[in-house]
């Protein structure tokens, strides 16, 4: 199966920061012919402080994607945290990404599901690969035509997480799409102060540690300043630094 990418800002920051992303996956895209989807969410609802920046919201996030979309033909990919969201996000959308910490919520996945849409859904970090059997089932029987599922780590003690590659191979069982998300798999959730740390150093190294595995999807968040980025700025990519990166993983 050919490798697919999703990449893209953790969130919707700004029209312009959503323009150079996208500019740089189309550049990819066009140079490589590698399906690219991009991705960016319009609410952060799970940041660790009340205080720390969420998005535009539902409304106003969804036409910037929609924008990105007309102007770069790019497949596009976001969050949907709760199921009311699932049917607007859907119509604009071509991929509705279930997080992880909410991937057993059963009336999230089956309004997801019942969009059409294809539907990834990340692995939990409390998780075992053979337990992402039944949120496969609960999309697929409500009328999901199609299931991703998605590696991240899981919890190591505090603050920490640690990838089992083996999760790869597992999880294909339920499904042919399993994708590495080497940019969260590379946090250290809530280790900054109010906010979540991360080690972006790894990023290269998980993406190639998931391609030995099996992976036939890697999930890169990215940023062209990540220092300024407003959420997930320590375990995002400098957005220069995607290109080669993809270029070796398709070698």
């Amino acid at each position: 199966m050919k490798p697919l990418f999703i990449a893209g800002p953790c969130v919707i920051e700004s029209a312009e920061l959503l323009d150079v992303v996208a500019a740089k996956l189309a550049q990819i895209k066009e140079q490589t012919g590698a399906e690219v989807y991009f991705k960016a969410s319009f609410d952060k609802a799970n940041r660790t402080s009340i205080h720390s920046f969420r998005g535009p919201g539902l409304e106003q996030g969804l036409q910037m994607l929609a924008d990105v979309k007309a102007k770069y033909g790019l497949p596009l990919l976001t969050d949907v945290h709760e199921s009311y969201q699932a049917q607007a996000a859907g119509e604009v959308v071509d991929v509705l990404q279930i997080p992880a910490f909410l991937c057993r919520q059963t009336d999230l996945l089956v309004a997801s599901a019942q969009t059409g849409k294809t539907v990834n859904i990340k692995k939990a970090q409390f998780l075992s690969g053979e337990d992402m059997q039944y949120p496969v089932e609960k999309c697929k029987e409500a009328g999901a035509k199609e299931v991703w599922l998605t590696e991240r780590g899981n919890i190591y003690g505090y603050n920490n997480l640690v990838v089992d590659f083996r999760n790869i191979p597992l999880m294909k069982n339920y499904t042919d799409r399993v994708i590495m998300d080497c940019t969260h798999s590379v946090q250290r959730p809530g280790a900054a102060g109010g906010k979540t740390g991360g080690n972006r150093e790894f990023v290269p190294a998980m993406a190639k540690a998931a391609k030995a595995f099996g992976a036939n999807g890697y999930f890169f968040e990215t940023h062209p300043n990540p220092e300024q980025a407003l959420s997930d700025g320590p375990n995002m990519l400098y957005l220069d630094e995607l290109d080669g990166l993809i270029q070796e993983l398709l070698a």
